[in-house]
Parts: C-alpha cells; sequence; structure tokens
C-alpha cells in the first residue's frame, strides 16, 4: 500500500512550512491567497487527510485535553465537566472525554491510556477516580506528561484535587452520635478507592470521639451504586433485634437510595425505626421521602481547581504563564513537587436523619 502523506510531505511540495500548512488547516487570515489556494491544491492531489495533531495551532501544539472517567453516569460528573468548562472557556483548550463504558470498577483499564497516548492528542490529562490507573498516571506524569487526578491517590506523588472525605464523613456520623445513637452501621464504597477509606476513617474518628467501639457485624462492603446499598440493608434488617442499628452511614447516596428501597420492603421506617445518612448530595436526595440526610460534594469546584492545575503544567512546561490564579508545583530536582488541593465539605441536614429540618445545612473547613 502506498505510504499516506504527512504534513511535512505536503509543506515540501507546497514549498511552505509546517507552520503555514497549520495555519492554512485551522482557517487562518493570516495567509495569502494565492499560497492557501496553492497548499489546498496540493492536499486534494495527495489525498491528505490532516490528523487532529497536525491540525493544532501553528508550532504543533495540542489544544485537547483528555478527561478519564471510570463511569460516565456517575452523578458528581456533570458538575465537574460545568465547572472544568467555565475555566477552558478563557482557553482555547478543549476538552475530550474518555470513558471507560463498563460497571466494572475494578478491571485493569491500563490499555486505555495506552490507546489514548498512542493517538498523540492530548496535551494532558485529568483523571476522574482512576483507581488502579493512579499508579500508570503517577508514572506518566514523573516522565513529563501533565497529569491532575481528581479524588483518588493513596499518597502525594501526582497532582490532585479531592473532597476532604474524612472531615465530611466525620460531620454526619457525629451527627448521629449527638442524636443519641450508639449503634451505626457504614455501608462501604469500593476497596479500591481512596475516598472510600477516607470516609471509612471520618466514621471510626465520630465513634472513637463519642467513645463507640466499632462493631465489625455492621460494617458492610459496597460499590457506590443502589444494589450494593440494597443488599447491604437487607443483611443489617436481617440480624436479630437487639443486634440491629438504629442509624446507617451509607458511604455515597446511590447506596443510601438502595437502602430505603430495602426498608420500603421491609416495612421498616426511616427515621423512625432507623435513621439513614448519605455522602454527595446527589440531585434526588432533596426530592426522596424522606429527604436524605447528607454531605455536600464541591464537585464544581473540584473541577474548577483540577483543570486550573492543569493549566499551570502546561504553561510551566512551556516556560509561559497561564494567567489563571491556581495553586502551582515547586520545583524539586527538575520536577514540579505535586500540589494537593483539599476542598471542604458541607453537612446538608435533612428528615431522614430524624434531626429537626431546620438545623438545614453546616459546614465544615477543610482539614
Amino acid at each position: 500500500m502506498p505510504k499516506k502523506p504527512t504534513i511535512e510531505d505536503i509543506a515540501r511540495l507546497a514549498g511552505v512550512s509546517r507552520t503555514t500548512i497549520s495555519r492554512v488547516l485551522n482557517h487562518r487570515p493570516d495567509v495569502d491567497r494565492a499560497t492557501r489556494e496553492r497548499v489546498l491544491r496540493v492536499i486534494e492531489e495527495q489525498a491528505y487527510v490532516p490528523s487532529l495533531t497536525a491540525a493544532g495551532l501553528a508550532g504543533g501544539r495540542n489544544r485537547l485535553l483528555g478527561m478519564l472517567l471510570p463511569v460516565f453516569t456517575w452523578p458528581i460528573i456533570p458538575d465537574l465537566i460545568r465547572g472544568i468548562s467555565e475555566i477552558l472557556k478563557q482557553t482555547p483548550y478543549e476538552l475530550v472525554l474518555y470513558t471507560f463504558n463498563d460497571e466494572d470498577l475494578n478491571r485493569d483499564r491500563r490499555d486505555v491510556i495506552n490507546r489514548l497516548l498512542a493517538t498523540n492528542l492530548t496535551a494532558g490529562l485529568l483523571g476522574v477516580f482512576p483507581g488502579a490507573l493512579s499508579d500508570q498516571l503517577t508514572e506518566l506524569y514523573h516522565q513529563g506528561v501533565p497529569v491532575v487526578i481528581i479524588d483518588d491517590q493513596q499518597t502525594q506523588v501526582t497532582p490532585w484535587v479531592r473532597a476532604d472525605n474524612v472531615t465530611g464523613a466525620f460531620d454526619v456520623v457525629r451527627h448521629l452520635t449527638q442524636l443519641g445513637h450508639r449503634r451505626i452501621a457504614h455501608i462501604q464504597g469500593p476497596d479500591e478507592y481512596l475516598a472510600s477509606h477516607d470516609r471509612h476513617q471520618g466514621y471510626l474518628r465520630a465513634l472513637a470521639e463519642a467513645d463507640i467501639a466499632p462493631d465489625p457485624a455492621l460494617i458492610l462492603p459496597g460499590d457506590f451504586l443502589p444494589q450494593s446499598g440494597y443488599e447491604g440493608a437487607q443483611r443489617l434488617f436481617s440480624m436479630p433485634p437487639e443486634a440491629r442499628p438504629t442509624a446507617i452511614f451509607a458511604a455515597a447516596d446511590q447506596m443510601a437510595y438502595g437502602v430505603m428501597r430495602a426498608a420500603e420492603e421491609r416495612g421498616v421506617a426511616i427515621p423512625r425505626d432507623v435513621a439513614l445518612v448519605g455522602f454527595d448530595d446527589d440531585a434526588p436526595s432533596a426530592h426522596v421521602l424522606p429527604p436524605l440526610t447528607t454531605v455536600r460534594q464541591p464537585s464544581y469546584e473540584m473541577g474548577q481547581e483540577a483543570i486550573k492545575l492543569l493549566l499551570n503544567l502546561l504553561a510551566l512546561a512551556q516556560g509561559q504563564e497561564s494567567g489563571l490564579e491556581a495553586a502551582l508545583p515547586a520545583e524539586d530536582n527538575g520536577l514540579p513537587s505535586p500540589v494537593q488541593i483539599v476542598l471542604p465539605t458541607s453537612l446538608i441536614v435533612r428528615a431522614s436523619s430524624g434531626a429537626p429540618v431546620s438545623s438545614s445545612a453546616a459546614s465544615r473547613p477543610g482539614m
């Protein structure tokens, strides 16, 4: 098969520079008519199909940023993207979304990143809850690829932005202990996510403050999705009356919805028979019956801070300034030291916990 022409081939045949080809492909006005027509004629004669990389701005810089999403339907994703888009509107960059398109959160997805990098299209990457991919993203960062992780990393080795999950969980469980609850169950998130461990730590910290010894029988696995909340609640409601919890902390609102379904099937009244709290403050949480007490994540602000951090990494790599106010990495032996941005959560008190509705919101600063 004949070799496909490259942008260098087109530049040589047209007698112009690669920069001029890029300007023509981008419909820039600073190319005279005769040169533009000659370039377009050569492109047609050679059946040249420009790649997105070749069609980038003059100088070959990419203006596409990749965003890796575990599951596009996760409730926090729209607010994250909205925050990112508000910042990107001020720049020439555009966002490309890559989803894993399955519900198995434990599968190794290194092939996704390998395919993405092989295209050479993106100038930087945002990884949203990358789980098992955190190690590979960290390797890429230390190889010079601009990478920012959103809310998932076991150690601070890559720039990242997260909510204060420990304090958020502590606040909502302390809310339960202050209402007099002593047997508080916890349905956890997936083990591969740092957010799950942080919320568990906040749960344990609140119990310790109230001098309550954690009961392993009341700590159940989950995966942030409704079915695991439903299954966990069925196990809890099947316990002997004296062993059952009087309150349940679901590590995500989606799991709390599953608890509500199980309670309805079992004839368990919330909050009369069992108090229920969640985490995330998804949109339906204010409208379910009873309305759900939960922890609001600053998803919009997380998106804004993450994209500002990524843009500053890109500008730093190019020896420029982004013009955006954001934390910048400190230089350390030629490599930027990772920046960690922790944003505060807010406790949203509603009827499901059995507290007076008048105490509708409280917040704590980040740890």
